[in-house]
């Protein structure tokens, strides 16, 4: 596979053979003749009378080192540089050349790594002209993306050897097919960009051994000379502030994770305690040796901070234990009560300060001091994203295959389970004959089903179920439901005024499913079930209505921190939560909070209200269950090997560096995808906006052209064609009326290229799904961020036919840093930790104002007692995650 692009890189490369770049490398000799006198002529000579004893020395001068005023003044312009913008970030050159993250604060923020940036207000204007062009050619991509498409055009638009047809030509090979009129605009703008050979030059670098540019000032070789940089490193924390908050027992912890991407917490812990005692027992030559071997040498940076000394003290004092805070502070106020008490200008008010220390101490008082709890260092900002485990075992027959520019991760799907010899199907006839109902049109339940069935249906335990998607958990859910409602039957009659049910889903779209489905098979018990959402609201009378209310996650939180509405909320029987996963995402401490108050009203009530939790397959399910307060009778877990359409997983990890390398890889490789399954089986692309939709789509139609293949998708003479053509006219899209005939975009044709929207809709599943790129645009952090877990479970769940499959296959392409993080989602080897401690401050104040919570003291009980036991649970587990001390140091 050829690798795309490289006409801004290689036109930056032969710029540094210019004559320009390298005349002052010229060294001139002096037209002055040597001076023979002093020519050695290889035989003795004498040095007597050349030479006198007191002429030794006599050249001495004292000076100082050499370039120490240079460095002097460099060091001068930067402190007046950095008092002109003190309020400016600083950050280091070396971590920002690594690829540290930014905001994206304008169209250019992103472009940092482009070869070109603009320098007049002119081609400034000019070039976001062309980056508009270029996005409406790639669709809705990352800007990384775009500036480094526009470097590409660029360069082939400024090459003189080059005619307009050819240039054509090559533009097309980039940014995809175009216009005589866009090609005529893009011709007008580069026109106007006047700079960019300039900029270009500037940038140029040294090519390295893999044919790539590497900046002039990258550390390539291995001699690295810390002593040249002394003032210039010295003057890198200048102006910068440090809070004495900000330094827990964890900080230097947390310092080591962010310069190692990829270290293990246990080793991060170990290497911080070698980095203190390095630092606490030797010199500062001997300091900075040992940390050279310990660190590499940018790491070691961070241990340069002149700031070291008062950091040290701060970890010290953070890293001892209460008992030993305790000791310290009583030690310091003692020595402060000595040295008045012999200070002569104290007289008798020495001797009453000391004894009101002493009193202090005997009273306890220092006891009780408090301790400043910084809860966001202790939270987790990656939210959904964190990934709490480092290796990922996958099962047997995994391969992995590395290939140029990605490397390939095959997982085979899971055979199924064999039936154990106590394990029965249950059938719909022998089910209690008032329940059938609900399952019209089955005849017996799945192996999940059956084996929940007896505590769904005839118990009112608390219910934990992980299973797979697609293995019936609404089904689960309908039996608890009928337990519930068989508790209120009487002479075959229902009486459904003394119970509220209500069941917590994660997203509108299932909101409205799930009202939907049960409204159908419950309407032979007279039950009404209604949406409560942020589009549906409900009326009192609505409410005393209705006895199933399907609600969203927040709306019931706004719900139970209403003081008006306990009336509903204290006739809730059943609470039943779907998508209990979603714990490890953002919206977890909502979920949390429900939860939380629930168990405080049945302590309060005394009254049994049933919490069933329906969650997908999780490595860490009993901490779950302690959560929902589930015994080991309510707990079921089922691996993947319960799925009812086996899936078999390909996950491709994009290695390329340069982005616009990436975009055009990925399109090769769904590209390729595609055609293994063309003709054999249905393909469903999932792809992140929708102009790339209808972009990917043409993509593969026009490639599949070029390549004499299209009759794989769709036959000549076939009848679907013929409807597909006849069908195409009555086609408003001009994009759709463009694919159609040619068996694209239309699911029975064989490639259906739709965004994640799907998913959450209409139930369409297919033998491959794709999902091409992990990064979508979120408006509210207004940057691009990776899939959240549950929209790729969900889109991955499509995978497979159970009435024609006999499995499904799942392909995911994103890039190498994230490889991991998908294996261990899918592979049930990823954790779900709490973020709680990131709203914690929120949820007691909702408390406050919904007045169970009145005084501190009351305050420390909530937090003692009805503080949700997940995040307790999962410190103990992992304390060096959240950053707490574990119980052998707090002892």
């Amino acid at each position: 596979m050829e690798s795309p692009g490289g006409g801004a890189e290689a036109r930056a490369r032969s710029r540094q053979y210019d004559y320009g770049a390298n005349s002052n490398l010229v060294v001139n000799t002096g037209s002055r003749p040597r001076d023979a006198h002093h020519e050695p002529t290889g035989e003795p000579q004498t040095l007597s009378g050349r030479i006198r004893a007191r002429s030794f020395g006599d050249r001495a001068v004292r000076t100082r080192p050499p370039g120490l005023e240079e460095k002097r003044g460099r060091s001068r312009g930067k402190k007046a540089r950095d008092a002109a913008s003190a309020d400016l970030p600083h950050r280091d050159a070396k971590r920002m050349r690594r690829g540290s993250v930014r905001p994206e604060d304008s169209v250019l923020s992103l472009a940092h790594d482009a070869l070109y940036m603009p320098r007049t207000r002119e081609t400034r204007t000019a070039y976001e002209a062309l980056l508009s062009v270029i996005q409406r050619q790639l669709g809705g991509q990352p800007l990384d993306v775009l500036a480094d498409a526009a470097d590409e055009v660029l360069a082939a638009l400024k090459d003189d050897r080059v005619w307009n047809p050819d240039k054509k030509k090559v533009i097309q090979k980039l940014i995809n097919p175009v216009s005589d009129q866009m090609f005529g605009q893009l011709v007008s703008i580069g026109k106007l960009i006047t700079d960019f050979h300039d900029a270009a030059g500037d940038s140029a670098g040294v090519p390295s051994a893999d044919g790539t540019d590497m900046p002039l000032d990258d550390d390539i070789g291995i001699t690295v000379e810390f002593e040249d940089d002394e003032d210039e490193e010295s003057n890198i924390y200048q102006g910068l502030t440090l809070d004495v908050q900000d330094i827990d027992a964890y900080w230097l912890q947390r310092k080591i994770s962010q310069a190692y991407e990829n270290i293990d917490p246990q080793h991060s812990q170990k290497l911080a305690e070698e980095i203190l005692k390095v630092i606490a027992e030797g010199d500062d030559r001997d300091v900075e040796n040992r940390l050279v071997t310990l660190l590499d040498h940018e790491t070691e940076e961070m241990m340069s901070d002149p700031r070291l000394a008062p950091i040290l003290e701060q970890l010290h004092s953070t890293r001892a234990s209460a008992k030993e805070r305790q000791k310290n502070l009583e030690r310091s106020i003692r020595d402060e009560a000595k040295r008045l008490l012999n200070n002569d200008s104290a007289g008798t008010d020495g001797a009453r300060d000391s004894k009101a220390v002493d009193r202090y101490i005997e009273s306890g008082w220092l006891k009780g001091q408090r301790q400043l709890l910084d809860l966001d260092n202790l939270s987790f900002h990656q939210g959904s994203l964190l990934m709490s485990n480092k290796k990922c075992e996958l099962p047997p027959g995994s391969f992995r295959t590395p290939q140029r520019g990605y490397e390939e991760v095959h997982v085979p799907a899971l055979r199924p389970l064999p039936y154990e010899s106590a394990e029965r199907i249950v059938k719909i006839s022998d089910m209690p004959e008032w329940a059938r109902p609900a399952f019209a049109g089955m005849t017996q339940l799945n192996r999940v089903q059956s084996k929940v069935y007896d505590t769904a249906l005839y118990k009112p335990d608390n219910i934990l179920l992980c299973a797979p998607t697609g293995a019936g958990k609404t089904n689960v859910a309908v039996l608890t439901i009928l337990q519930q409602i068989g508790l209120h039957m009487k002479d075959g009659e229902f009486d459904n005024t003394k119970y509220k049910i209500v069941y917590v889903a994660p997203m509108k779209a299932l909101v409205a499913e799930v009202v939907g489905n049960l409204s159908a098979r419950l309407k032979e018990y007279n039950v009404t079930v209604s949406e409560l959402s942020g589009d549906q609201n409900l009326t009192k009378q609505q409410i005393d209505e209705t006895q199933i209310i399907v609600t969203t996650t927040e709306k019931w939180d706004i719900v139970t921190r209403k003081s008006s509405d306990r009336i509903y909320t204290q006739m809730v029987k059943l609470l039943i939560i779907d998508e209990i996963h979603l714990l490890h995402d953002n919206r977890g401490p909502v979920l949390e909070s429900i939860v939380s108050r629930t168990v405080r009203q049945i302590e309060t009530t005394k009254e049994h209200i049933r919490l069933v939790g329906l969650s997908a397959t999780l490595p860490n399910y009993e901490d779950i269950a302690v959560f929902l307060r589930v015994r080991s009778d309510g707990l079921f877990h089922f691996d993947n090997s319960y799925r009812p359409c086996p899936l078999a997983q390909q996950y491709i990890g994009i290695t390329a560096k340069k982005p616009l390398q990436r975009f055009q890889l990925m399109n090769e490789i769904c590209y390729e995808k595609v055609m293994a399954a063309a003709g054999k089986h249905q393909v469903l692309i999932f792809v992140h906006s929708r102009k790339e939709t209808a972009q990917t789509a043409r993509a593969i139609r026009d490639t599949a052209l070029a390549n004499d293949v299209l009759p794989r998708f769709l036959k000549d003479d076939s009848a679907s064609q013929e409807i597909l053509c006849a069908h195409a006219e009555l086609v408003k899209s001009s994009d759709l009326k463009d694919l159609l005939p040619y068996g694209f975009a239309i699911h029975h044709a064989g490639v259906l290229i739709s965004t994640a929207t799907l998913a959450w809709g209409v139930n369409l599943p297919a033998h491959t799904v794709i999902i091409k790129g992990t990064q979508i645009y979120n408006s509210e952090k207004g940057a691009w961020t990776e899939l959240s877990p549950l929209d790729v479970m969900q889109m991955l769940g499509r995978a497979g036919r159970p009435q024609y499959d006999t499995h499904g296959e799942g392909i995911i392409l994103t890039s190498h840093s994230e490889l991991q993080y998908y294996l261990s989602l899918m592979n049930q080897q990823l954790p779900i930790e709490s973020q709680f401690i990131s709203k914690l401050a929120d949820q007691l104040n909702a408390e406050i104002v919904l007045g169970t919570i009145q005084n501190a003291q009351e305050a420390c009980s909530w937090l003692g007692i009805h503080l949700p036991l997940h995040p307790e649970h999962r410190m103990l587990r992992n304390p060096t995650l959240y950053g707490t001390l574990s119980c052998k140091s707090v002892g």
